[in-house]
């Protein structure tokens, strides 16, 4: 029997409603069970830390928990690797930085592609890199250490976290942008460089601003410039690369949220909207500013862009640095 028109394009409008009310269904009941969150590094670090404030916030608003797995090893990529192969159905996130986009060009291979194997929900919150001398040097300026840099060739070191690590991928940009005989010393984890520094047994450090606040406002170190767009809330006075001549040197370390490719779309938008809410309440942007992290929170389209202009920005670092993570 066949059906009148109107009367089969009515059936056929429902039909096709179909999918859409169900997946709007599902984001409303969204989370119906606890929420693996993995990251890709040991507990404790910047990461984790990160991570722990963001779950349990997100558990107390939601309802279910979001639980913590560490999954460390390979410079997150083990992790990263495991987050990739996850059911895309929202019951699996994974908290990164920014070694999402610069592993795959600093290792030989990796266990994920940072664009097709994930969803990006929100690229949360930045911790900007620190320019810093011991403060015997005789330079006041970022100009002045260049001047001094280009006067003594190979006599001058910069300390680092490690190598691959962003604030090592800064101090490459600034070596290489302006064609200086500057040695790389790696050292592991913030902590150690920033205390070289001090020692005076590498002069210039690029680090993050958690180990290095305290010591700049204790007059052991003098920060001459942020390597960020903007200036950072903790240390208002210093200015920015930009801002001391020198526009082509910027960087910063970031933190996000991702989920496996295919995660349902109004699943990925809820957890945006939480997560970006979360960041910008006054109690947690100032634990974050504790953290020497400040809150961004964009769209899933910003940070899916970000991941791609970072790949494209470090891989090139990367390749004339000549950098390896073995």
């Amino acid at each position: 029997m066949t059906l009148p028109r109107r009367k089969f394009l009515r059936l056929a409008a429902g039909v096709l409603a179909l999918p859409a009310v169900s997946r709007g269904a599902f984001a409303e009941t969204y989370p119906s069970r606890p929420v693996r969150v993995i990251v890709p590094y040991a507990p404790a670090g910047p990461t984790d830390t990160f991570a722990r404030l963001i779950s349990q916030k997100l558990s107390e608003d939601l309802g279910h928990q979001f639980f913590i797995e560490n999954i460390p090893g390979a410079g997150g990529n083990i992790g990263m690797g495991r987050g990739a192969k996850a059911s895309p159905d929202g019951y699996t996130l994974i908290v990164v930085g920014l070694p999402l986009a610069i592993n795959p060009s600093l290792y030989g291979t990796v266990p994920f592609d940072p664009v097709k194997d994930f969803d990006p929900v929100t690229l949360a919150v930045t911790s900007q890199i620190v320019m810093a001398v011991n403060p015997s040097l005789p330079a006041q300026t970022v100009k002045d250490v260049v001047a001094l840099i280009s006067a003594n060739p190979g006599k001058y070191s910069y300390a680092s976290p490690g190598a691959g690590t962003p604030p090592h991928l800064v101090g490459e940009l600034f070596r290489l942008s302006l064609k200086l005989d500057l040695v790389h010393v790696p050292f592991n984890g913030g902590g150690p460089p920033i205390a070289a520094t001090i020692a005076g047994h590498t002069p210039i450090s690029f680090g993050t601003l958690p180990p290095a606040v305290p010591q700049i406002k204790d007059g052991k170190l003098r920060a001459l410039a942020v390597t960020s767009r903007t200036r950072t809330e903790v240390l208002p006075d210093v200015p920015t690369m930009a801002e001391a001549g020198y526009a082509g040197i910027e960087g910063e370390s970031w933190f996000a949220v991702i989920a496996p490719a295919g995660t349902p779309r109004e699943i990925v938008a809820l957890l945006n909207r939480e997560i970006n809410r979360i960041i910008a309440l006054p109690d947690i942007r100032m634990q974050l500013a504790a953290l020497g992290y400040e809150p961004v929170g964009t769209t899933p389209e910003d940070f899916a862009a970000q991941i791609k202009a970072d790949i494209e920005k470090w891989s090139k670092v990367i390749r004339e640095a000549r950098i390896r993570a073995e």
